[in-house]
């Protein structure tokens, strides 16, 4: 079966999780395809330099709704409208539509109908509560449930949490999100040591912490956690991408309140990352809420190291407790302290035989080529008719 055209529509121009799966999904496809991004930034400039064919529709007042808003008003209103119109001429030439986020999926659908074009919703949220108002999810679920031709879900706890608002169990397809290995590979234990070196002179233990920087991804949890570790160093990766700036300075503030300065350090946005997860002793995944996925998750078992990670949502589909990982609450220091512990106290043998372990699943259950195969599955079905079955 062969690929469809696709013309992919996503909402942000900024590089979240979101934006690097669709990345490495558009820039692996094997036949026709566009992405329009309805905002500019870096995620524009990430798809140009991989030769992706890329075009930018400003969402105009469309951009002002929140995921904590209620109904769009008259504005927002016009705006999908117009920019339906838009996304309709465009995906004319191409057989399916692909929606990577919400607003993106308002706009596709609308545009679908205009292009006779089927719709498909990569879903890549939890829908609750937590992160969305319950307005705003009753009017996606009932959206799809209209007029898209399948949900791609990127883990079973994301399908299971839109079925649970109603959604049509019928539509869902689950595609875990696939990390590419070699960026991973490809770092040298010289490239590692002049990383540590340059950052962490002498640290007993340095734990890496990678995520755009938000309350819900529990940065000030690896934080705290640090502060009863006297010989512990913590790297937190990343930057607030969509408004969270306010949080960026309650962790500085947090950090010097504690008086960790010298050993906790908020690195910013790094396009090294790979570097840096080689360079560190142990990956942290932190997020107090249920993550759809968990990217960071993946990435620290590609860089062979031992990852702890938050057990809610998605993270529990990738690591199997004390075999590929460890699992903590979500939320709890003490408890993420005690796994720092115990991951350093294992024997050399066991920490790596562990390693090992995550490193050959990553590989073979979320590589970039086993999720542009089951996407390019679902989109063939959707537009061949087959995935609705109501």
């Amino acid at each position: 079966m062969s690929a469809p055209r696709v013309l992919f529509l996503t909402q942000s121009g900024e590089l979240g999780g979101g934006e690097r799966s669709l990345l490495d999904l558009a820039a692996q496809w094997p036949s026709e395809r566009e992405v329009m991004v309805l905002a500019d930034g870096p995620f524009v400039e990430a798809l140009r330099a991989r030769d992706v064919p890329t075009s930018i529709e400003p969402l105009g007042a469309l951009a002002s709704v929140k995921r904590e808003s209620g109904a769009p008003g008259l504005g927002a209103l016009t705006d999908v409208a117009r920019l339906a119109t838009r996304v309709a001429k465009a995906a004319k030439p191409m057989d399916v539509i692909h929606a990577n986020s919400q607003k993106a999926f308002v706009v596709a659908a609308a545009a679908g109908l205009l292009a006779r074009r089927p719709v498909v919703w990569h879903l890549r949220d939890i829908l609750t509560t937590a992160h969305f108002s319950a307005a705003n999810i009753r009017a996606a679920v009932m959206l799809a449930n209209a007029r898209a031709a399948a949900v791609i879900a990127n883990s079973e706890a994301t399908a299971e949490a839109f079925r649970a608002a109603g959604g049509n169990a019928d539509l869902v397809q689950v595609v875990h999100n696939g990390i590419p290995a070699g960026r991973f590979d490809a770092v040298t234990v010289a490239d590692a040591a002049n990383a540590r070196r340059a950052l962490a002179p002498g640290a007993g233990c340095v734990v890496a912490a990678v995520s755009r920087l938000a309350p819900w991804k529990g940065q000030h949890v690896v934080i705290a956690a640090t502060q009863t570790l006297p010989d512990v160093h913590a790297w937190i990766i990343g930057a607030p991408l969509f408004g969270e700036d306010d949080y960026a300075a309650k962790l500085r503030a947090q950090v010097k309140g504690l008086e960790v300065s010298d050993r906790v350090q908020l690195l910013g946005e790094r396009h090294d990352v790979p570097t840096l997860l080689r360079a560190a002793d142990i990956v942290v995944h932190s997020a107090v809420d249920a993550e759809p996925f968990g990217r960071v998750v993946v990435e620290g078992m590609l860089s062979r190291r031992p990852v702890i990670a938050t057990s809610a949502g998605g993270v529990r589909e990738i690591i199997r407790d004390g075999d590929t990982g460890v699992l903590v609450p979500p939320g709890d220091p003490v408890a993420l302290a005690e796994a720092i512990r115990r991951v350093r106290a294992m024997p050399a043998a066991l920490r790596e035989v562990m390693v090992q372990r995550a490193y050959d699943d990553a590989v073979s259950r979320f590589s970039v080529e086993a999720m542009v195969s089951n996407v390019a599955r679902v989109l063939s079905e959707a537009v061949s008719g087959r995935p609705r079955r109501t």
